[in-house]
């Protein structure tokens, strides 16, 4: 990542402390740019740190093929920055700041003591190291009619002007910790294309869960079982039930493909397999097992080690007439309908979608309606599943737009002479 300096070394600006904008900041500062970082909250890299409190998944160990098809429709955006800096990259970073890894039984990668604190404290110390100025409580508020920025703080605003500007304002979710979206009308009234926030990585609501169910399992982790919509299936992971619907890693890695069916129809159905392990004639044949003076449930129990929030699920979606008959009982276990109807609101979201069209950007994710003027992270229009893939493509990006500024720097130091 030492890159040379520019013949111009100019001054950066970088709106946002996350892991796009920290990532920007080190490549122009490693340069000899001098770069100020400005973030409306007291600390930077407060949503990563609320990401890695029940352990920091910081990328994924899986085969490159398998990686990129995790952004979906927007591989063909991301796959060459993801190629440049991509997982192997991105361990080989976080080992160069003197935090070992390791790659977990699901192919998930996380700093030796599973924590986010002491890296971003080990990366923050180099930033600084390097020059790096941070601000914070000091928010971004859009243009001055002469092109300058406008940043508000405690203190009243201040006019700040940089030859090149970084714009990593998060997306739409979890806005307490400064993802709130609000940049969205700065851009729009300079003509940038948009597409509309939505919920990412998000629960989902049923229409209805009755009483019975919800007294007996809500909160309860729905585990061993797989997913399907539209010919995806997901089987590693689980999900929970909520008093609306369900969340969880499974539901996560099919968000994309609910939302988009529920926005075009409705609703979407998901298809569960709440035996992964067995075929429908395995599940048949021990159905069909006398069962004497067992009930059902003592049955499905002992027959099929179906028991508890899965035998609940069974219940709750299946219908009367389909357990009185063993092949319907078992197609049901092997594909049981649970209907969603809406998305959970976008501020419970992990994640978000939509954002700046790669239409409106340069190759560097300069945008075309504001030369100097870049954007990285998840404010970009693109989604992916929880597991270490936002965070390797926010630091790509941030990277990427980095090295796209340290171009422009040279550009206007030729142009200046």
């Amino acid at each position: 990542m030492h890159t040379p300096p520019p013949s111009h070394p100019g001054t950066a600006v970088i709106i946002g402390g996350g892991p796009a904008g920290l990532m920007a900041a080190e490549v122009l500062a490693l340069a000899g740019v001098q770069v100020d970082l400005f973030d409306g909250m007291p600390s930077v890299g407060r949503k990563f740190l609320l990401a890695g409190v029940g352990g920091m998944n910081i990328t994924h160990a899986e085969a490159q093929e398998s990686f990129l098809q995790r952004y979906g429709e927007r591989r063909p955006q991301l796959q060459a920055m993801l190629g440049a800096f991509g997982a192997v990259q991105l361990r080989e970073w976080v080992h160069g700041l003197g935090i070992d890894t390791f790659v977990g039984s699901s192919g998930r990668v996380f700093p030796a003591d599973m924590k986010a604190a002491p890296l971003l404290r080990a990366w923050l110390k180099r930033l600084r190291e390097h020059g790096v100025r941070i601000h914070t409580r000091q928010r971004w508020q859009g243009w001055h009619a002469d092109g300058s920025l406008r940043i508000s703080a405690a203190a009243g605003e201040q006019s700040v002007r940089a030859d090149a500007v970084l714009l990593a304002l998060g997306g739409g979710s979890w806005a307490r910790l400064g993802s709130d979206g609000a940049w969205l009308p700065l851009l729009a009234a300079r003509g940038v294309a948009m597409q509309p926030l939505q919920p990412s990585n998000c629960g989902f609501e049923v229409a209805g869960w009755s009483q019975h169910f919800l007294g007996k399992f809500a909160g309860a982790p729905v585990k061993s079982c797989a997913l399907a919509l539209d010919g995806q299936a997901v089987r590693l992971g689980e999900f929970v039930i909520t008093a609306s619907g369900v969340e969880g890693s499974l539901v996560y890695a099919l968000s994309a493909a609910i939302r988009q069916q529920i926005n075009r129809s409705g609703a979407a159905t998901l298809w569960l397999d709440l035996l992964p392990a067995k075929s429908c004639e395995q599940i048949e044949h021990l159905l069909r097992k006398a069962r004497g003076s067992k009930s059902l449930s003592n049955h499905l129990r002992v027959q099929l080690g179906l028991d508890g929030v899965r035998a609940g699920l069974l219940r709750e979606l299946a219908s009367a007439e389909t357990f009185a008959d063993p092949a319907q009982l078992a197609k049901a276990i092997k594909r049981l309908p649970l209907q969603l109807v809406r998305t959970r609101p976008l501020d419970e979201a992990i994640s978000s979608a939509g954002g700046v069209c790669f239409s409106a950007l340069t190759e560097q994710l300069m945008l075309r309606q504001l030369p100097g003027v870049f954007c990285a992270g998840e404010m970009l229009d693109w989604e992916a599943p929880t597991g270490g893939y936002l965070l390797t493509a926010c630091f790509a990006s941030g990277r990427l737009a980095g090295q796209g500024m340290l171009d422009w720097l040279r550009q206007i130091g030729k142009a200046t002479g």
